[in-house]
């Protein structure tokens, strides 16, 4: 386990909402992480504002990847020196909104990196995922598919934090999230 001087959280937002509108999830998010102590450090990155590459399924052909450049080096250094990984992602149509989707992709890539060792290197690491939808029980899909890709990477599951969204700044209003979301971090 990580002391708090030496704990580094990845904040990666998926949001596609237009550039300076902050959305509920990422709000929600902002507030789990104010309750981080102090020295906690947090790097916080938009994953479409990136620009990843399309993820192409090698595992049955060349069956090994390069190491990746630009962008997705950007991330994968930046995922690789977190400490704890929190995916900030409002539920879009009942799962994973794209960018993110994207992202998880690559991780098949990753293990296949000669070299990258991805799998263990991530194990430590324990995922958590922020989000906001009009309805809990819609999210609950979303929420089982990343809690399953921590079971699959064999990283500690640090759980969901959900809030009621909707309009800009709805889950300002839903109490019971903003009191989880003072908490929902520090157990790691």
């Amino acid at each position: 386990m990580h002391t708090p001087d030496t704990s580094h959280y990845l904040f990666l937002c998926a949001s596609t909402r237009e550039p300076g509108h902050e959305g509920n999830t990422e709000w929600l998010a902002r507030q789990a992480a104010a309750a981080l102590p102090a020295n906690a450090q947090q790097t916080w990155m938009s994953l479409p504002r990136l620009q990843l590459p399309a993820f192409v399924d090698q595992r049955h052909t060349t069956g090994t990847y390069a190491p990746p450049e630009g962008d997705l080096k950007t991330l994968l250094d930046a995922t690789l020196a977190a400490t704890h990984l929190v995916l900030v992602a409002p539920v879009y149509w009942f799962s994973i909104p794209a960018p993110l989707k994207a992202y998880l992709d690559h991780w098949s890539a990753f293990l296949r990196v000669p070299g990258l060792d991805f799998k263990a290197r991530m194990a430590p690491k324990p995922l958590y995922l922020v989000t906001t939808s009009g309805d809990r029980a819609k999210a609950q899909p979303m929420i089982d598919s990343v809690q399953l890709c921590a079971q699959f990477m064999g990283m500690p599951w640090g759980g969901a934090l959900w809030g009621k969204g909707g309009a800009p700044g709805a889950v300002a209003q839903d109490a019971e999230a903003v009191q989880a979301a003072a908490r929902f971090l520090s157990a790691g």
